[in-house]
C-alpha cells in the first residue's frame, strides 16, 4: 500500500467514527431533552423514561431533528402547555452540548 492509500483509509476510519459519535450525541441529546419536557409535563419517573425513548425513535421519522421538535411542541401543546419555538430549540441546542460532553467523557 502507497501512503496515499493509507492516509485514505485513516480519513475513512475518522469520519466513520465522527458519525458513530454525532449519531450517539443526537440520540442522548433527544434523551436528554424528553426527560426534560417529560418533567414540564409532569410525568412519573417511568413514564418519562417511556416518553424520552419515544422521543429518540421520533428522530427517525425522517433526517433532521424537525421531526423531534415536531414531537415535543405536539406534545405540549396536548399537554396544554405552552412553549415556544425559541424556548424549545434553544433547549435542544442547550442539551446537545451536554449530551456532546457526555458521550466524549465515556470515550
Amino acid at each position: 500500500m502507497t501512503t496515499f492509500d493509507d492516509r485514505e483509509k485513516g480519513f475513512e476510519s475518522k469520519y466513520a467514527l465522527d458519525q458513530e459519535q454525532e449519531f450517539k450525541v443526537m440520540a442522548r441529546r433527544n434523551k436528554l431533552l424528553g426527560l426534560w419536557a417529560a418533567e414540564k409535563m409532569g410525568l412519573s419517573a417511568e413514564s418519562a423514561e417511556q416518553y424520552a425513548a419515544a422521543v429518540v425513535r421520533a428522530d427517525f421519522e425522517q433526517p433532521g431533528e424537525e421531526d423531534v421538535f415536531r414531537k415535543i411542541a405536539g406534545d405540549f401543546k396536548g399537554a396544554g402547555l405552552t412553549a415556544s419555538e425559541g424556548e424549545i430549540r434553544s433547549k435542544m441546542d442547550e442539551l446537545s452540548s451536554i449530551a456532546r460532553d457526555q458521550v466524549r467523557n465515556e470515550a
